[in-house]
């Protein structure tokens, strides 16, 4: 099973971070027969959507034991990972994984949220997933996800159940929750109450962007590795697209201060966007007095 899994947030680096990890010799993704239903080469999918096929149908993912057992013989190990953005918004999956694989070392990549947002509102615009303006998507926002947003708990089970239909269940939860998956602060929490905080590693984009080499010794440190400058690489998944417009980005800003604010004190570290979303949203509130 997994060692280790980068939870998210999409559009934030995961799979910048990700493909550099797999240039360590004693890091492994998704491998084998079952590797054409990975997405990227690296989402499985398996807490989210897949989880009724079971661990066994997810073990199938990663082959490994005799080269773990070759490598643990030398003297090192081998380590598996996978890396499903969604892992870390969805509600049930922080439950599903400590059941599965209590033990497993978590990394959450996070970004300006008002640049994830707008990010993730081009990508679905790319993929034909969705034809409204950013901001008449944003406005849409609340009752598309307000539609799906039914999450049952039974006794000794849990399920996720979001929308009816022949279309995928959780579509809009999924695919348009600009401003939610934003929301860090409430994602973290689910996840901090499943699992210590020394199993979980935050990192923020801008980490990975200006101290790439410190950045990747203490993502090999965390997963317990052993130290070895691995090679950088260009930032994937990036494409050019029009500005957004200033007065959504002030707005957004606003919205997300408070959030922004609670994660600070939750992780107790600071990020460069944070801290200049609060210093902005403080002008305006002067200019407005």
């Amino acid at each position: 099973m997994p060692s280790f899994l980068v939870i998210g947030a999409q559009r934030a680096g995961t799979t910048t971070l990700f493909d550099q990890l797999l240039t360590h010799p004693d890091l492994h993704g998704p491998v084998g027969g079952r590797s054409e239903v990975t997405w990227a080469g690296k989402e499985i999918h398996f807490f989210d959507e897949r989880f009724l096929l079971g661990p066994t149908w997810y073990r199938s993912f990663f082959p490994l034991a005799l080269r773990r057992r070759r490598a643990r013989a030398r003297g090192g190990d081998v380590v598996a990972g996978e890396a499903t953005p969604y892992y870390i918004f969805h509600p049930l999956v922080p439950e599903r994984v400590a059941l599965t694989i209590p033990d497993v070392r978590l990394i959450a990549m996070l970004r300006d949220p008002v640049e994830r947002a707008y990010s993730h509102y081009q990508m679905m615009r790319r993929s034909q997933r969705e034809e409204l303006s950013f901001e008449d998507a944003l406005e849409a926002e609340a009752g598309r996800l307000a539609s799906e947003a039914e999450v049952e708990l039974e006794a000794g089970t849990t399920r996720f159940r979001i929308g009816t239909g022949e279309r995928r269940k959780h579509y809009h939860h999924r695919h348009h929750s600009y401003f939610a998956r934003g929301l860090y602060a409430d994602q973290l929490e689910r996840w901090l109450a499943h699992f210590p905080p020394e199993q979980l590693l935050v990192l923020g984009v801008e980490d990975l962007a200006s101290r790439q080499a410190e950045t990747l010794r203490h993502v090999l440190d965390f997963l317990g590795v052993r130290p070895l400058e691995l090679r950088g690489g260009a930032t994937a998944n990036r494409a050019s697209y029009e500005p957004m417009r200033a007065e959504t980005r002030a707005e957004l800003e606003r919205r997300y201060t408070e959030a922004n604010a609670r994660l600070v004190e939750l992780l107790g570290r600071d990020f460069e966007w944070a801290s200049q979303a609060e210093t902005a949203s403080a002008r305006v509130g002067d200019r407005r007095h």
